[in-house]
């Protein structure tokens, strides 16, 4: 294949970002010197130091080793138009690409399986690239968060002829992929920054099912049926080509049946709290069966996955004090968020930090984040983490914050306010909430609960 043959020093700009390591991660295991900008040092980039990777950490284009020798940059459309090392690669004959075209190039030769959707796509593609893996049907798969029961973000199977990839529709990425099959998750409307309404983000999605080939390969949520009249579906209604039913809940697992083209395959275990994770199994589930994957074989993986960081994930429990981290930064995602809390922890109080991402998200959806983080009994809220946004006036967490009817509500700006807030509460689910940097929040807060419990 080309990119994976030809090229023997690749240069990444935005390495420590997770879709960027897992894809320089590739490289390294193929034996491509690797080396790469990020603007910060995080635990991604050190491993990726471990590996063999030159990382700086500043924008400096003096500082790149070797920069004669790079035959091929990377670059994710999270880094500022203005970095010097991207402007002074464009000016070379040295080729420039987005990840996604570079994925997209990788993947070529595999049979891949692209899980698509607003919510979705970094647990339903990890569940099937679990699945695949322990059916030793592997290849590659390319996870966006770090799949907990292999601690990576990149799966390998030397033999393997399949790849799992997270499609990302933000800046269109997705349109650079080669599906052979497609798990299509949900197609609510965000990134309004990019595709301006809710009828350009649904003409997005459609754009990308139309590079399928072969349209039996198309696996969608049940409400997306109407619309891809021709796709398999999944969810709980009797109508879907599969479907999930009689779930119950049994200490920290969900137990259930699994109806598929008329069978009925009973008891199926399944770890990660939330609905909402069920039907990402049940995505998972199909795409499986339809690759022809052992039933037996996928009810026994399913019952071992244990998840991916940073996706519903628990930090602390001593019986009366319960810390969960999520993702979540789409109204849509909080809302599933919540409705599992509440399934797990009835009786437990319900506090929320909560930091919005962008500035644009933010005020599109100012509405919707107030009228679902109003459920949660107490509430937090940070700043909002801009990204790669310069703030829009009048757009800022105290306006969200206003907005919510709540007797327990403040901003949060010292971590410390937040320790002195749960000192003296009992029985109570703390969650941080967001996908900027409040995981910085994590550890602290772990210690801070040890230390009171």
């Amino acid at each position: 294949m080309y990119i994976r043959h030809y090229f023997t020093y690749i240069y990444f700009i935005g390495i420590g970002g997770i879709g960027m390591s897992a894809l320089a991660k590739f490289f390294l295991y193929k034996g491509v010197v690797v080396s790469g900008y990020d603007r910060s040092k995080t635990e991604i980039t050190l491993a990726l130091s471990n590996l063999g990777s030159h990382i700086i950490y500043s924008d400096d284009i003096s500082l790149i080793k070797d920069t004669e020798s790079v035959d091929l940059v990377v670059f994710t459309p999270a880094i500022p138009s203005n970095n010097l090392q991207l402007n002074y690669f464009l000016k070379t004959n040295i080729p420039v690409h987005k990840r996604a075209y570079v994925l997209g190039e990788v993947t070529k030769s595999y049979q891949t399986i692209a899980v698509a959707g607003t919510h979705g796509k970094t647990t339903t593609s990890s569940i099937v690239a679990h699945l695949l893996q322990q059916s030793n049907c592997g290849g590659v798969s390319f996870i966006g968060g770090i799949c907990t029961n292999y601690n990576s973000n990149i799966l390998l199977q030397k033999e393997g002829q399949n790849a799992v990839v997270e499609a990302d529709e933000y800046d269109r990425s997705f349109l650079q992929l080669h599906p052979s099959a497609i798990i299509l998750t949900s197609m609510d409307p965000d990134h309004l920054d990019i595709y301006g309404d809710e009828e350009s983000v649904t003409e997005g999605f459609k754009l990308f099912v139309n590079l399928l080939k072969n349209e039996d390969c198309l696996y969608v949520h049940e409400d997306l049926k109407n619309q891809f009249p021709n796709a398999l579906s999944y969810g709980y209604k009797t109508s879907s080509t599969l479907f999930i039913n009689d779930v119950k809940l049994k200490g920290s697992s969900y137990i259930f049946n699994v109806n598929y083209k008329g069978k009925t395959y009973e008891n199926f275990e399944f770890q990660l709290p939330g609905r909402h994770n069920l039907l990402n199994a049940a995505g998972a589930i199909l795409s499986c069966l339809e690759w022809g994957l052992s039933l037996e074989k996928l009810k026994s993986a399913l019952s071992n996955f244990k998840g991916v960081k940073r996706r519903f994930e628990i930090h602390y429990n001593d019986g009366q004090r319960v810390y969960v981290d999520d993702y979540a930064h789409h109204p849509n995602e909080i809302k599933v968020l919540y409705e599992g809390l509440r399934e797990f922890y009835p009786g437990y109080k319900l506090i929320a930090v909560f930091q919005p991402h962008l500035y644009s998200r933010t005020r599109d959806f100012l509405m919707e984040f107030q009228s679902v983080l109003s459920e949660f009994d107490a509430l937090f809220v940070m700043p909002i983490y801009p990204a790669r946004e310069i703030p829009i006036e009048g757009v800022n967490a105290e306006t969200l914050l206003n907005g919510i009817e709540m007797e327990q509500k403040s901003l949060l700006v010292k971590e410390k306010d937040l320790h002195m807030a749960l000192k003296d509460e009992e029985n109570f689910v703390v969650s941080t909430i967001g996908a900027g940097d409040i995981d910085r929040l994590i550890d602290p807060l772990k210690s801070f609960l040890s230390e009171i419990s």
